[in-house]
């Protein structure tokens, strides 16, 4: 039987959640070691070998880095069996390596599949993001507006004062302006150590996670991903690509990108239907982490397609032979 051709991300929805629970396992084990590399590792190798058991015919555009940095999952590495639908893939085998190595909450392993040629090819430089959950007006706050500005736009929108606004930021001494003036406004700040693709996700489900506003740079490959996730579960974001130097802009044009002011929708960076898994290795906000017993391991994995809206959240629970 030929197997099909079209992006089918109903069946190919269950695969990626094998690929993003594999990861987890994987990774799980370096849980509090004091050993990044090895945790990323670990998560790179069994992500890898999941998505080849897949029948599609990939390519990582969004990936651990170019070919002579990463000896998997590089960006523009081909992965699966080759036959099947042409896809993109965006991943991060392991969000929060440092998270992991620490023990601390929110590490995942994530992943997103779209069809060939609807992910953007983003480079790895820093991104500006703004991101908020849905329900808004369209273009409510932009990446134009003063932090200030963002924040009492959100307050109007949403029928509250500032001081009822919750905004989420990286912190890091890059973002010290940020933050003080977003206090100045009565807003109040989670204050995240890593894992950005996890902060903007706050903002879809900001009745159970508090967050109301996503803020600050960030890497611009995990922009995607979030792009990704906020498009299943709605919500708005929007991105611009930070250049500190030359080499940063050849990597711009490398990916094709021209126009560098450009400010990216969230609709630009993902432009057709994306699927979206991602599992909790350490305990989070979003997912719960991988919990061993003597005889299992169990994960929770949140699964999202683009196209139907759905957000299913599933337990897997495997026997320890």
């Amino acid at each position: 039987m030929t197997p099909p051709t079209d992006f089918n991300d109903r069946m190919l929805s269950l695969g990626l959640a094998r690929v993003s629970e594999a990861a987890a396992h994987a990774s799980a084990r370096l849980i509090g070691r004091g050993d990044e590399k090895a945790a990323d590792q670990a998560a790179v190798n069994a992500m890898r070998d999941q998505l080849n058991m897949l029948d599609i015919k990939g390519v990582v555009v969004i990936g651990e880095g170019e070919r002579d940095e990463a000896p998997m999952l590089y960006i523009g590495e081909e992965v699966g069996t080759g036959d099947g639908p042409a896809v993109d893939i965006a991943l991060d085998p392991l969000e929060g390596t440092t998270l992991t190595a620490k023990d601390m909450p929110n590490a995942l392993t994530v992943i997103a599949m779209a069809q060939r040629g609807t992910l953007l090819h983003a480079p790895d430089v820093y991104m500006d993001k703004l991101a908020i959950g849905p329900g808004y007006a369209k273009d409510v706050v932009s990446l134009d507006m003063t932090p200030t500005e963002r924040v009492m736009a959100l307050a109007k929108a949403k029928g509250v004062t500032a001081e009822d606004i919750t905004c989420c930021v990286l912190e890091r001494e890059r973002h010290e302006d940020l933050i003080d003036e977003i206090r100045e406004t009565g807003a109040s700040i989670r204050l995240i150590t890593d894992g950005d693709v996890a902060g903007v996700i706050h903002c879809a489900e900001a009745e159970i996670t508090g967050i109301d506003m996503y803020m600050g740079s960030g890497g611009a490959p995990e922009g995607v991903l979030a792009a990704s996730a906020l498009k299943c579960m709605g919500g708005q974001m929007w991105g611009r690509l930070l250049f500190r130097n030359d080499d940063e802009r050849g990597r711009a044009a490398k990916a094709g990108i021209t126009d560098l002011n450009r400010i990216y929708a969230r609709d630009d960076l993902v432009t057709g239907d994306v699927i979206f898994a991602a599992t909790g290795v350490t305990n989070g906000s979003i997912v719960h982490g991988v919990r061993r017993a003597p005889t299992f391991i169990e994960t929770e994995t949140i699964l999202m397609r683009s196209k139907t809206g759905s957000v299913r959240r599933m337990t897997y629970r495997n026997p320890i032979k």
